[in-house]
């Protein structure tokens, strides 16, 4: 719709540059109470130099992500910063996105997950054995990466791949996704001038590549002995110019979202469990009735129902991505308010997801919102943690099934004694993580 078709009006302005200095420390807090504030219209954050429109109610992001997605990129804040390691493949836009999700989206369809679900118990199984020492201090994120990295590459990219090139994609990708993120804040500093982080950063994508490429070039010199997401990229792209870049860009985009989101996410199981001692309760019940002492099985995904309900109810207060920023093509009229084109919109689920005209006490974990037959009346929009239209994330089945088969492998053997004392908090980078230094000792589960 053109900014002629109606009246329009302008948005209202909230000053966010002080908030922001208030919750240094935790800048996801600035944005609550400028959601607070916003009750839900559409309003602009005034950063100074940048004004982005703030867009939390669930008809917004509807328009933005559907109704008019093609007016609405993935450029600017966010992206740009990070655009060195994400590449132009299925992260990007336009024709570069269209040719991508054509060749990716068959390997993340429900089915072909499922197929490789069995493999995929087996590996983490293995690495739970392997990485856990019973009552050893252990960081968090360290081990649920540890678990989660070799996972993914092994089933996507390859069995032939080194232990020690695993070993350096994953810090690389830790780095890659949090070095930048200053720039989340600071858009409007010109990339040629360097902030901190900056030099880690190309130091990670560097390292990324050296890993990535001559992956490419393996799976070129096989032909097609092996079916993995990277031959079918080499076979699907053996007659484009450039390929090997489009290659990279989508490996990298597809591995780093696999691992990313999930690392991410179930970094927060944890410190959830601890702070809910009630829901810890069933979940243990369950996973101590349908699995026992384990190992867990593609048999016993089905009967995880609470587990189901509890990773759902996770990525409600918890998305991995919290933040995804877009950029107006060209003006636009939303609820009456004017956007004129080049605007940054500003969604984010982890603000939707609490919002109180659209969750019954928004702030609680309760993960009987999600059992069968409660999200009848639910907005499609109140809820979006793997994005939404279009451009919905390809791999939310793989992540529930990583979810179940690592959290019902981890509890079939141990309770988690969590080391950090107090509630945690949220840290800034591009995905939603706990803050850092997270820790938690396993204990055998008793009977163990």
């Amino acid at each position: 719709m053109s900014l002629g078709d109606v009246p329009s009006r302008r948005a209202r302005s909230l000053p966010f540059l002080r908030p922001l200095t208030r919750h240094a420390r935790i800048p996801v807090r600035a944005f609550e109470e400028a959601s607070a504030r916003a009750g839900g219209e559409l309003v602009r954050l005034n950063m100074g130099p940048l004004r982005p429109y703030l867009v939390t109610h669930p008809d917004h992001v509807q328009h933005i992500l559907k109704n008019n997605q093609p007016n609405y990129v993935r450029s600017g804040m966010f992206w740009d910063p990070l655009a060195p390691l994400l590449g132009q493949g299925i992260l990007s836009d336009g024709e570069g996105w269209a040719a991508s999700r054509k060749i990716l989206q068959p390997v993340f369809t429900a089915r072909y997950v499922n197929s490789l679900t069995e493999r995929m118990a087996q590996i983490i199984d293995a690495l739970i054995d392997a990485t856990v020492v019973p009552g050893r201090r252990t960081n968090v994120a360290e081990l649920i990466s540890t678990l989660i990295h070799p996972t993914i590459v092994r089933l996507f990219l390859g069995a032939t791949i080194s232990d020690a090139d695993i070993n350096r994609l994953a810090p690389a990708y830790d780095t890659g996704v949090t070095a930048r993120s200053i720039r989340l804040l600071l858009p409007f500093v010109p990339q040629r001038f360097p902030l901190p982080g900056d030099r880690a950063f190309r130091r990670a994508v560097r390292t990324i590549d050296e890993v990535v490429y001559p992956r490419i070039d393996n799976a070129r010199a096989r032909g097609d002995e092996e079916v993995d997401l990277v031959s079918r990229l080499v076979s699907a792209r053996r007659h484009e110019p450039g390929a090997d870049k489009l290659i990279r860009d989508d490996m990298v985009a597809i591995h780093g979202a696999a691992t990313e989101t999930s690392v991410t996410a179930l970094s927060w199981v944890w410190p959830v469990l601890a702070a809910h001692p009630d829901v810890a309760a069933k979940v243990y019940a369950e996973v101590e009735r349908v699995v026992g002492g384990g190992p867990v099985t593609v048999a016993h995904l089905p009967e995880l129902t609470y587990l189901k309900m509890f990773v759902d109810e996770l990525v409600r207060l918890y998305p991995p991505g919290w933040i995804l920023p877009r950029t107006a093509a060209g003006n636009d009229l939303i609820d009456g308010i004017e956007v004129p084109a080049g605007s940054t919109m500003v969604l984010s689920p982890y603000l939707t997801h609490r919002l109180p005209d659209f969750w019954d006490r928004p702030l609680d974990f309760d993960p009987e919102r999600f059992a069968p037959g409660n999200d009848r009346s639910r907005h499609r929009y109140a809820y979006f943690p793997f994005a939404a239209g279009p451009h919905v994330c390809l791999g939310p089945h793989l992540f529930m099934m990583e979810a179940l088969l690592l959290i019902a492998g981890i509890l079939c053997r141990f309770r988690p004694a969590p080391d950090t004392p107090g509630p945690t908090a949220p840290r800034l980078a591009s995905t939603l993580r706990p803050s850092r230094g997270l820790s938690m000792t396993l204990v055998l589960a008793e009977g163990r």
